[in-house]
């Protein structure tokens, strides 16, 4: 039997400050949730730094969850 292929994401992602130490553990917790999803099956998260971050990055619903709105 032959199993559909999956999905596979690819995510670059800034995080708010380079010297960041808890960036590889976020960027591994990134995996793991898209790996969740059903229908993925690789899931690739960088952290880059260019452009670097500002709050213009945020989603409008992120900024209503952070209360910025």
């Amino acid at each position: 039997m032959l199993r559909p292929r999956g999905t596979k994401v690819e995510v670059k992602m800034t995080l708010t400050a380079p010297g960041c130490g808890m960036g590889p553990a976020i960027a591994h917790d990134a995996q793991s949730k898209i790996l969740s999803i059903d229908g993925v099956d690789e899931a690739d998260v960088q952290l880059v730094w260019d452009p670097p971050w500002n709050q213009n990055m945020i989603s409008e619903a992120g900024r209503m969850k952070l209360g910025m709105t």
